[in-house]
């Protein structure tokens, strides 16, 4: 077995306190992808990044950025090196898996005299975990009149009392205790008069209106979400965890950015690609699969030195990039289910290498190429970060597991690795992280950042 270290006896611990305390009020704070796009733009500008557009020829030194469609978003501080030598980039997913309104989601239950939102979900989650939680609702409505931005606290999903669930847990299976036809979001139980009818759903629509000046019908043109409304906190005796939702795979957003904004080299241009939609495929505009990010390099090279096309593809092919996702780890509750120990990452123990993540057989995934795997390790033991190997399924029989956007950077020519931080509870309302996992991630993303070879 590969000895793994501990990064709590690596590193020091009031480092990790500081850092991790900014990172609390941005997990807390950012629970969509707009408002993940919308805090790191903010803080980005007062680094001195500004939109590329406004800039007419870069030189070393510039810190800029581009935004598309609020979801997706670049930064980069360009090097005195030339881009077509390569970038160093890291790439990370601001979406996390929710409870989706559906597209006309307003109903009423008249037996139980209760307004309710109907709902689908987005992305992996098990729906029995988001019953009998506070959740909210967050996000735009595109009316005609324009954006109107939306916050609605204090719902939640109910679930069978002891009592009378038993038929239930007897005739379904573990995976359909909650089934997602079930996933209905409690809105209001004092019912307004329509023509001497009781209508529990002119309530909510009459509230809405008077507050965000939503109509039913405004619902179609919607980008809104269920998340928790859970505030983060510190878990354990020793306060060594982290509980939040969305830290698949916002952990790796904040420290790969936390990264970019202190690296001190000036000889690589480095990048940090915020995109969307990992969680359900990388489909659409602001995806992976997208040109946005070949686009924005084109604005470097157009704006540093020449674009070409010839010029566009060899800095792609001597890119070095990282994929920043997270990985699982040992579930002290579950280990003897689905981990060979051996390849398996431990909560603790630093930054997660996956050469390629065993989903599968492999198909469908990108695999790290040794050499490039090689220079990462040295790199990182070189500036002594605490890191482990693994696989995100470390049992070959486990032929389900999840996939990362590395496949789609693979494509571009570019060397890719998956590195990032391992957490409990993944895809759940409130995943667990380590302190000293989340350190080992923004040093070792600075370290790539910075290395000179």
């Amino acid at each position: 077995m590969v000895e793994r270290k501990i990064a709590w006896e690596l590193l020091n611990r009031d480092d990790i306190e500081k850092f991790v305390k900014g990172y609390i009020n941005f997990i807390g704070s950012a629970k969509t992808e707009r408002e993940v796009i919308e805090f790191l733009i903010s803080e980005a500008k007062t680094y001195g990044f500004v939109d590329i557009d406004n800039v007419e020829k870069l030189k070393p030194g510039d810190k800029v950025y581009k935004v598309f469609k609020n979801k997706t978003a670049i930064f980069a501080v360009v090097g005195s090196e030339k881009i077509n030598k390569g970038l160093r980039l890291i790439a990370a997913h601001a979406d996390a898996p929710r409870l989706d309104p559906k597209i006309v989601p307003l109903t009423e239950d008249k037996d139980s005299q209760i307004a309710l939102l109907n709902m689908g979900f987005y992305g992996g989650i098990i729906p029995y975990q988001w019953v009998n939680i506070p959740l909210e609702l967050r996000g735009i409505v595109a009316t005609k009149e324009g954006i109107k931005k939306i916050k609605i606290k204090n719902l939640i999903i109910t679930d069978l009392l002891p009592h009378l669930s038993r038929k239930k847990f007897e005739e379904r299976k573990a995976s359909d205790t909650v089934k997602g036809e079930e996933l209905k979001v409690l809105l209001a139980n004092i019912p307004s008069k329509e023509k001497e009818k009781k209508s529990w759903k002119k309530t909510v629509l009459d509230i809405l209106f008077k507050e965000y000046g939503i109509k039913e019908e405004d619902f179609i043109s919607a980008d809104i979400e269920i998340v928790p409304a859970l505030d983060p906190i510190e878990v354990g005796v020793d306060k060594s965890m982290i509980a939040a939702y969305g830290q698949d795979d916002r952990v790796c957003v904040y420290t790969a950015f936390k990264a970019l904004l202190d690296n001190r080299d000036e000889k690589n241009t480095k990048v940090l690609w915020i995109v969307d939609k990992e969680e359900i495929g990388s489909e659409t505009n602001t995806s992976a699969q997208s040109e946005f990010f070949k686009y924005f390099v084109a604005k470097l090279l157009e704006k540093k030195e020449a674009y070409t096309e010839l010029n566009l593809r060899e800095t792609l092919i001597n890119t070095r990039a990282i994929s920043a996702d997270v990985g699982s780890v040992v579930n002290p509750n579950f280990k003897g289910v689905i981990y060979d120990l051996n390849n398996a990452a431990r909560l603790g123990s630093g930054l997660i290498l996956e050469k390629y993540l065993n989903a599968a057989g492999k198909g469908g995934e990108n695999e790290a190429h040794a050499e490039f795997v090689a220079w990462i390790r040295k790199i990182l033991d070189e500036s002594n970060v605490p890191w482990q190997p693994a696989l995100l399924v470390s049992k070959a029989e486990r032929i389900g597991g999840g996939g990362t956007i590395s496949r789609y950077m693979a494509r571009m020519g570019m060397d890719v690795i998956d590195m990032g931080v391992g957490l409990l509870g993944m895809h759940s309302p409130f995943e667990i992280a380590s302190k000293a996992d989340i350190y080992s991630a923004y040093i070792g993303y600075r370290v790539f950042y910075e290395a000179k070879t």
